[in-house]
């Protein structure tokens, strides 16, 4: 499939800019976490934390310690210190 130079730009901006989108999606998964009402659903949302913390090339020992934690405070002092945002 053929992409005009229009679209090669937009995906092109895209990855260049993927690390800031990555850092807002974890806060707003921050959000989502702390108004959260069931068990089942923090889960899943720690999930996308998850995929996110990978998108981002965060070691993963560093992840698996946010998740054994699973505490959205340290997640958001993570995401403050070690990635520049929140």
């Amino acid at each position: 499939m053929d992409r005009t130079p229009y679209q090669d730009k937009i995906i092109q901006r895209y990855y260049e800019n993927r690390p800031e989108l990555m850092r807002q999606k974890i806060a707003e998964l921050i959000t989502d976490i702390y108004l959260a009402t069931t068990d089942k659903k923090r889960a899943q949302l720690w999930r996308r934390v998850e995929l996110a913390l990978k998108n981002l090339n965060v070691e993963q020992k560093k992840i698996d310690a946010l998740l054994e934690k699973a505490d959205p405070v340290v997640l958001a002092q993570f995401l403050e210190k070690e990635l520049g945002g929140y």
